[in-house]
């Protein structure tokens, strides 16, 4: 067992939390398999549905048997490569469906209030209010958003040249309540947050670009200042972002384009967002909801 997972760190250079909950996948599937009279090499297909079988019975969730099974896949097809054994019982076993959870998103209203929940009387909060602006317009990653240099802004064309994972280029329009509160805060408050010569678009404190924590941090407090209550995460906005685009009638693969996914079923998760919000709102107003 050992082996197998030093081979799995190397291979795939998995975490200590993904490499400890595989041992203790193995070794409980082993003590399981025992009572059977099985080592872990000689367990047979049916067996291993047996397994399956007995953990739905005692509640597990699927995420969790979904992860066991990656393991034996992967166990057995080092057993394979080993000649250990001649057959992999993980085959043509299927994995449960995992239901995707919708991600945490703001109404409109809230956005609103989230938006003008900084303090624009001081240079921080004017500087936080416009990336809000920007974040909730462009729909930006936090990362994407706090790296931005002034060379990747062009406020006369209202664009945003984004440089997103791999290094991918994205194009995205501003729209004009961004623009005004670009234009502003890079004339007015921008200047008093800078140390030295920087191309960052959005200083910290020091004059360096921020953290995506420290923004992080700034968007719990303005939430707070908000009363908006509940799941709220880096990407809240970015989800905002494409829900309401979708719930206003863009079509999908323009969000997909906007987002920077390079596959539009990571773009269709929000499709089902707009869909429960829907149903929310007909169970809130229709007379027969």
């Amino acid at each position: 067992m050992e082996r197998f997972l030093d081979s799995l760190w190397l291979e795939k250079g998995l975490s200590d939390n993904t490499l400890a909950a595989y041992r203790t996948d193995l070794q409980q599937f082993a003590a399981w398999a025992g009572g059977q009279g099985a080592a872990l090499d000689e367990v047979s297909r049916s067996q291993l549905l047996g397994y399956l079988a007995e953990r739905r019975g005692r509640g597990f969730k699927a995420r969790s048997t979904a992860r066991l099974l990656s393991c034996l896949r992967a166990f057995y097809r080092y057993l394979l490569r080993e000649g250990r054994i001649a057959q992999d019982p993980s085959l043509q076993v299927e994995s449960p469906r995992l239901r995707r959870p919708l991600p945490a998103s703001l109404t409109e209203g809230q956005v609103e209030a989230l938006l003008a929940a900084p303090d624009t009387d001081d240079a921080l909060g004017f500087r936080d209010r416009a990336m809000l602006e920007l974040l909730y317009a462009c729909g930006l990653r936090v990362s994407e958003l706090t790296g931005l240099t002034l060379g990747q802004v062009n406020l006369k064309q209202g664009v945003v040249r984004v440089l997103g994972k791999g290094g991918k280029e994205r194009l995205v329009p501003m729209g004009e309540e961004a623009i005004g509160w670009m234009q502003r805060y890079l004339r007015e408050a921008r200047p008093e947050l800078l140390a030295g010569d920087t191309g960052v678009v959005f200083p910290g404190r020091r004059g360096r670009m921020m953290t995506r924590q420290a923004f992080w941090y700034r968007i719990k407090r303005h939430a707070r200042a908000a009363d908006i209550r509940g799941a709220l995460s880096p990407h809240t906005l970015r989800h905002a972002f494409a829900t309401h685009l979708l719930n206003h009638g863009a079509d999908l693969r323009v969000v997909q384009l906007l987002l920077g996914h390079s596959d539009l079923s990571t773009t269709q998760i929000y499709t089902h967002v707009a869909l429960h919000r829907m149903k929310e709102l007909h169970k809130e107003h229709h007379p027969r909801g």
